[in-house]
């Protein structure tokens, strides 16, 4: 009867275990030699050898968490200060509070003063009165001297100047009443 190919792979593996049992006895790890982990200096050194593992301790040869790569490049490059201060557009309802985050949005950050843009006159005077407060939570979020001044404005007139040529007086506003 024709050997099948499970019992031809068992044979195969048989031949491989005993071929590598005898490598082991000739090299002096014996029949029962136990593989032991070369154990590494805090900078890594060692002896050298082809394979290994890293084992249950930390090891520079484990993945590393993206986050912790993504803040030493940045560190490394000096893109800090840029990422922190897109953290303030990126994080704003977070950092301020879900109902000033709908009345009001960042537009603008330049040397630690961060321009607001509120909805309406009366939101851009609460904000005025709680700018103290909403700079210390941006600080409690992100860090001191991301944002050190906060300067608020009110939602912008509609512009009565239109054209290239312009008439200077009331305009338009003089026919209202």
């Amino acid at each position: 009867m024709p050997r099948r190919g499970a019992d031809l792979a068992r044979d195969a593996l048989a031949a491989a275990r005993e071929a590598s049992a005898a490598k082991r006895a000739a090299a002096g790890g014996g029949a029962g030699g136990v593989r032991r982990p070369v154990r590494r200096g805090a900078n890594g050194l060692g002896r050298t050898r082809r394979r290994g593992w890293s084992g249950a301790g930390a090891d520079d040869r484990d993945p590393q968490p993206l986050g912790r790569l993504a803040s030493r490049l940045s560190g490394e490059r000096g893109w800090a200060p840029r990422l922190s201060d897109g953290a303030v557009f990126g994080r704003w309802a977070e950092l301020v509070g879900a109902e000033v985050a709908e009345h009001a949005r960042p537009v603008s950050l330049r040397e630690g003063e961060l321009t607001v843009q509120a909805d309406s006159t009366a939101w851009a005077t609460q904000l005025r009165l709680l700018q103290r407060q909403l700079v210390a939570r941006i600080a409690a979020g992100l860090g001191d001297g991301v944002v050190t001044r906060m300067r608020i404005h009110g939602p912008t007139a509609p512009s009565w100047r239109r054209g290239p040529r312009h008439v200077s007086g009331r305009g338009p506003r003089d026919t209202y009443g």
